[in-house]
């Protein structure tokens, strides 16, 4: 979605998408693609042919946007931590809005199509309500396929560019945490995780807003398709939504165990690339001492691990899908033997009309196993990310001017500094340093006695469990 900065000269000079000022019709027939499509079918595009991203939709003023609602959340009562979800969803509320609206009006036209075609036999029989109700019938079929088609097109489009924002602000946001945690929590996330955050996680919660609409969608679906099922073969319709019934009920003990095969693959996960990692950083220790193998085996443990958790969870998805594959088979199957049994009669209408249906329950039914394995993926995968950024960071410092005349630059005093913040086993204790301007101090010592640590705690990144520290430039408390 564009880089996280704002963008220098060069980017001031680029045009920027016509997307940001295209109006109502040009953005629901999607006319602001011809000028890039008429520069596409002239030359191969290249990169200065591209325009920027609007403003809307760069990483950076995502962020700021997402911060500012979270930082507000934190200010606002109760002050008890606010979620990472609902500040998202707060802060797109009307991209969800919009593209759920587009999503219910394409089921609405496309559940229309069997009505209709009942009108047309019909009035094909001589059964009409009113002169020429065989071109009214026409015309509206018309104008729903028009309307199915472009509210359809919206949806995915507007979906897929809120995944793509959602996408962008987390990386921003888990990049700017990674900046400022705690030594503590960079011992429980390393970079290996954090990668695997960006690259994994934050992709799959990108993916969730279109598989959001289509968890719903498919429900009004299936809905609708019942109702029109009643209609036309009355009774028959109770078989139908008991075998639905039944199907949904034998996938949620599968929609758990993939929920819980997803949290330890992605476990897995983590501690293998957190071993690879580690060894191509130190690969010429490993070259020098001749550890190659002993290593290759480590990470091959770690990928079978990894393999056992991703085979359980693919089987189970697959278990899941040929459950709700072969349930449309039964569902018609199921109603056509009912309507024998209830010697419901069957003619050209309610037949045609029930066999157009079956595409309204097919495709809800068989897209439900993706659905469930989308919303359990994304679900781990905010959990994750939402545990990082509520990872403890560094202790912030109460910035001061510094009054003094004395020209004491860095002055500890009766200074205590632990790495994991425990009073009671500090890493360095009663430090006493004074470093006068311009003055040339050498920290001696054997290995592990602490001069990196100081070196650090003059920074200010190994919290200070005890004492007085006083900087030229700040005064920490």
């Amino acid at each position: 979605m564009g880089s996280f900065t704002n963008g220098g000269a060069a980017d001031s000079a680029s045009p920027v998408t016509p997307f940001t000022k295209a109006g109502f019709f040009s953005k629901i027939s999607f006319w602001w693609l011809n000028p890039l499509l008429k520069v596409g079918y002239k030359k191969p595009l290249e990169d200065k042919d591209i325009p920027l991203l609007g403003a809307t939709d760069r990483a950076h003023n995502q962020y700021m946007m997402f911060m500012e609602k979270l930082n507000g959340k934190k200010q606002s009562p109760p002050h008890d931590p606010p979620s990472f979800l609902w500040t998202i969803v707060s802060s797109h509320k009307r991209a969800i809005l919009v593209s759920g609206f587009f999503a219910l009006l394409k089921v609405l036209t496309l559940s229309t199509g069997p009505i209709i075609l009942k009108a047309f036999i019909n009035v094909s029989l001589g059964k009409g309500t009113f002169k020429h109700e065989g071109y009214v019938l026409a015309a509206l079929l018309f104008v729903c396929k028009c309307c199915e088609s472009l509210s359809q097109r919206q949806w995915y489009f507007r979906t897929r560019r809120l995944g793509l924002q959602v996408r962008s602000l987390l990386s921003a946001a888990i990049y700017k945490k990674q900046q400022k945690l705690s030594n503590a929590a960079k011992m429980k996330h390393s970079s290996g995780e954090i990668m695997n955050y960006v690259t994994v996680d934050a992709y799959r919660i990108g993916e969730f807003p279109y598989w959001f609409h289509q968890s719903w969608t498919s429900s009004v679906q299936l809905c609708i398709a019942l109702a029109i099922l009643y209609n036309a073969v009355g009774a028959a319709m109770i078989s139908s939504l008991v075998v639905i019934i039944i199907t949904v009920l034998c996938s949620v003990p599968l929609a758990r165990l993939q929920h819980k095969f997803q949290s330890k693959l992605m476990e897995a996960q983590d501690v293998r690339l957190k071993a690879m990692s580690e060894s191509l950083v130190h690969m010429k220790i490993l070259k020098l001492y001749a550890w190659e193998a002993h290593f290759k085996k480590v990470i091959e443990g770690l990928r079978e691990v990894e393999y056992k958790w991703l085979s359980a969870f693919q089987l189970r998805r697959t278990y899941n899908g040929c459950l709700f594959w072969s349930s449309p088979v039964l569902v018609s199957a199921a109603t056509f033997v009912t309507c024998y049994l209830l010697k419901t009669p069957l003619d050209v209408s309610n037949v045609f009309t029930f066999v157009a249906t079956l595409r309204l329950v097919q495709d809800p039914v068989i897209l439900m196993p993706d659905v469930i394995a989308v919303v359990i993926q994304a679900k781990v995968a905010f959990t994750r990310i939402s545990k990082f950024l509520d990872a403890p960071e560094l202790n912030g410092q109460v910035r001061k001017k510094y009054y003094s005349g004395i020209d004491y630059p860095i002055v500890m005093k009766s200074c205590s500094f632990s790495w994991e913040e425990n009073t009671s086993k500090p890493t360095l204790k009663n430090i006493n340093l004074v470093a006068k301007a311009g003055e040339k101090i050498a920290i001696c010592g054997e290995v592990g006695s602490g001069k990196s640590t100081l070196l650090a705690a003059v920074l200010g990144e190994v919290p200070r469990t005890e004492g007085m520290v006083c900087f030229i430039s700040k005064f920490i408390i």
